[in-house]
Formats: C-alpha cells, sequence, structure tokens
C-alpha cells in the first residue's frame, strides 16, 4: 500500500474469512513497454491460468481440510485474489491519490481505482473536490 499519509485503511484477512477464494483475470494481458522504466505497452496477448489457478484453489482448500491454519495457508494464494478493503480519509489526501494515480502512465488497473475515486469524490463535494484538485 503506498498511500497513506492521511488515510487509514482496512483489508479483509484471510485469516479469518473462509469464503470461496476469487481471482481477478485480465480479459487481455498487456506486453512490457519497450520505453518505459515500469508499465506496460498497449501491445496485448492472450494468457490462459485456468489450470493454474484451480490447481492453487484446490491446494489451499487441501490445507484448510488439513488442518493446517489460514494464517499459513493463505500464503499459497497468488496476488491477484480479490479482497475487500474500506478506506478512509481527508479529501486532501484522496486528491494526492487521484492527482498521482489518475494519470496516464500509471497502471491500468490502479489507474482505474483511481478514477472511480475521483469520479464518486467529485460527485459528493463538487467544489471542495475541484479546488483541491487544483491546489495539489
Amino acid at each position: 500500500m503506498k498511500h497513506q499519509v492521511g488515510l487509514v485503511w482496512n483489508e479483509v484477512s484471510r485469516r479469518y474469512v473462509d469464503d470461496e477464494p476469487e481471482f481477478y483475470i485480465p480479459q487481455e494481458w498487456r506486453l512490457k513497454a519497450d520505453n518505459k522504466k515500469q508499465g506496460s505497452s498497449d501491445e496485448t496477448i492472450e494468457y490462459n491460468l485456468g489450470s493454474t489457478l484451480e490447481f492453487i484453489k484446490t491446494t489451499y482448500q487441501n490445507m484448510l481440510k488439513a488442518n493446517i491454519a489460514p494464517e499459513m495457508a493463505r500464503m499459497i494464494l497468488p496476488q491477484n485474489l480479490y479482497t475487500e478493503w474500506y478506506w478512509s480519509g481527508s479529501l486532501m489526501a484522496f486528491v494526492r491519490v487521484c492527482n498521482l494515480r489518475c494519470k496516464d502512465d500509471t497502471q491500468k488497473e490502479t489507474q482505474h481505482i483511481a478514477d472511480c475515486i475521483d469520479w464518486h469524490l467529485h460527485s459528493k463535494f463538487p467544489m471542495s473536490w475541484e479546488a483541491l484538485r487544483d491546489f495539489d
């Protein structure tokens, strides 16, 4: 979690939740950009993770059935696992997030979240949001 100043967040932990793991699987896989230190190009390819994710999910479930502690079993789950999190903070803190992460060179998935934050907070606090977006 990169942005923490002025923000408080809490994520649902697999230590306490035993619902079915659900994975984020992109519709397309972006290729590495040659002209950027980090980030991706607009070129995409198809890539299927189906059997890999099924194996991981089955292994995780088998570990839990073997009475392995959830805090340990979750170690095998990949980063593309969906979760829930609660994020609160000041408008200024969220402006900093959006000013950095709504840019074109941001990872697409992160940019999508920042765009959603931008839209929601602009609709709730239009005058304050505009003033802060211009200020930062």
